[in-house]
């Protein structure tokens, strides 16, 4: 004969999880409050007592009622693979509450083939703006929406953004143009697809046109570049270029472009006719030409920075500090009026998240205090109007899922932008797609120039559906045909994620566009879990800077210790 002690909570367990009948009658070896005896040759028979019954049916509804139904009539938010971790577009989560993530488990292997969706939910970008005024209260009369002719811009720019059937500002527009009009340094946060690129470009050229009558006027007629945009890449660049050329037509104004990697000779030649009205500029092509003194940044009327978190990277700061020490940048609205030699130039920072050190570098050159912030309602939100899917899958079986959405993008004759975060990765993926026929090209940073020049050209026009790419691609390019962004590599950081979704659903946009990740790694659970807690919380992404944080005051402070007796 053998004794075992058993405690309560082992019965209880066994009790609920075989779910005896009401007759609580047991066929095993048994346990009482006290001691278990069995022997082999007949078994012991316990009752179980009635209250203990209705115990464990007890825990079984609370259990039950505890369960958070997060499905409502209508429209997903949220679909997942499993029906009950969906979440309705209509319910809302607690302040408390924990939200229940398609995403919580896969990091185990078996979850490969899982996937979620987080579905659009407007059909209208957020960007788009509402029946407002000038200064941004809603018009009583709602049959009159505003235009581009509210901002008080002169005609013939009107007439040049007629012609591309751009007649309605965007929400950031409409709040960016008439305070860099009045002569206010900007901040500019926004996200992507917004129209910031015109939103900086309509009020320069509307000022140089006015300063260039001015000047004529005066004594002194001597040709200077008067305004300047520094933008990360050499596509962005002639990007660019290319907008404010359109736009300058009517007032022959020069615009000129200089980037990296075509030799002095290049950056030489955009400065034989004479110093440019607009120069775009890469910041390594600027310095070369500031050390070569082809231009001179202190007679400057505007100094751009666009894709502001690329720019004040550690990989630009540097260079980026010392243009901004060569610049005169007003600190007063009324330093950006008068006669040229003593008109001071307005800084324009304009992006979608801002590094920790923006506002050291700043600081160095104008009162931050001075600056105005333009800061979208939706920065760092996940876009409300463009689907987004996350599929858990092996890196084996990538190619193949990539395969099967470009053959269904293809019957669409829809543009595909395809993200790696590697040029290797790109390289070699193109070749894969070249032995299953499908037709591409490709575009990374490690590329010579004679070989990335016209690529995104050719992909903007058309000519080719399919583009292979690093995050070279996902920093302010225009790319209004494409319907469908594959992150083929799961972007490192949330920033780069809010840019490379940031290609498809832009202004002008036809479609709204889609975007599909695949999830390989541990590390990219990590960042599609933090995504889907704010798509399902509704807040913005966690991590990201919106604003200029004023340096502290280190310096004064060293002084300080440094004049201490010791």
């Amino acid at each position: 004969m053998q004794s075992v002690k058993v405690g309560y909570s082992v019965l209880f367990t066994l009790i609920s999880k075989h779910n005896y009948s009401s007759s609580g009658h047991f066929r095993a070896l048994a346990c009482s409050h006290g001691t278990i005896s069995s022997t082999t040759a007949q078994p012991v028979i316990i009752r179980i007592p009635r209250h203990m019954q209705e115990q464990v049916e007890h825990v079984k509804q609370v259990r039950g009622k505890n369960k958070v139904n997060t499905i409502k009539a209508g429209k997903l938010l949220i679909k997942s693979k499993n029906p009950e971790l969906n979440q309705s577009a209509g319910y809302t989560l607690g302040k408390f509450e924990q939200p229940h993530l398609s995403s919580k488990g896969w990091k185990h292997n078996k979850s490969f083939g899982d996937y979620f969706t987080v579905n659009n939910t407007q059909r209208t970008p957020p960007f788009v703006t509402e029946i407002q005024d000038e200064e941004g209260d809603k018009l009583k009369e709602k049959s009159k929406p505003i235009t581009f002719h509210n901002l008080h811009l002169c005609p013939d720019l009107m007439e040049a953004l007629g012609k591309d059937n751009i007649t309605r500002p965007t929400t950031v527009q409409l709040q960016t143009i008439p305070k860099l009009l009045k002569g206010y340094n900007i901040l500019c946060a926004a996200e992507t697809g917004s129209g910031k690129t015109l939103s900086y470009l309509l009020p320069v050229i509307h000022k140089l046109q006015a300063e260039k009558a001015a000047d004529s006027e005066s004594i002194e007629t001597t040709p200077r570049t008067r305004s300047v945009i520094i933008v990360p890449s050499r596509e962005l660049a002639d990007q660019v270029s290319a907008v404010a050329r359109s736009l300058c037509g009517p007032f022959r104004l020069m615009v000129k472009t200089v980037g990296g990697g075509r030799g002095v000779g290049n950056i030489k030649l955009a400065f034989t006719k004479g110093p440019p009205d607009v120069l775009v500029a890469t910041p390594g092509a600027l310095v070369k030409a500031l050390r070569r003194r082809y231009l001179d940044l202190g007679e400057l009327s505007f100094m751009v920075v666009d894709e502001a978190d690329t720019m004040f990277d550690p990989s630009f700061s540097g260079m980026l500090e010392s243009i901004l020490a060569q610049t005169r940048v007003a600190c007063d609205p009324s330093e950006t009026r008068g006669p040229g030699p003593t008109r001071k130039a307005q800084l324009v920072v304009v992006g979608a998240t801002f590094p920790g050190g923006v506002g050291e570098v700043l600081s160095q050159v104008t009162d931050l205090g001075s600056m105005v912030t333009i800061k979208s309602k939706n920065l760092h939100f996940l876009m409300p109007h463009v689907k987004q899917t996350f599929l858990k899958v092996r890196g084996a079986d990538k190619l193949l899922e990539l395969h099967q959405a470009l053959k269904a993008a293809e019957q669409d004759k829809a543009g595909v932008l395809v993200f790696c975060n590697r040029a290797s990765t790109v390289n070699w993926l193109g070749y894969s797609l070249e032995d299953m026929g499908l037709r591409h090209v490709r575009l990374q940073g490690e590329m010579p120039a004679s070989l990335r020049a016209g690529i995104f050209h050719s992909f903007q026009k058309g000519q080719v559906d399919v583009l292979i790419c690093t995050d070279i691609a996902s920093r302010g390019l225009d790319t209004q045909r494409v319907c469908l962004v594959v992150n083929y590599d799961f972007p490192e950081s949330h920033t780069d994620y809010i840019h490379r979704a940031g290609r498809v659903g832009r202004a002008g946009s036809v479609e709204d566009g889609e975007v599909l990740s695949f999830v390989t790694h541990p590390w990219d659970v990590e960042l599609v879990q933090k995504i889907e807690t704010a798509a399902r919380r509704r807040t913005s992404l966690p991590g990201m800077e919106s604003s200029i944080r004023k340096p502290e005051p280190k310096a004064a402070e060293e002084e300080e210790e440094e004049g201490l007796p010791y």
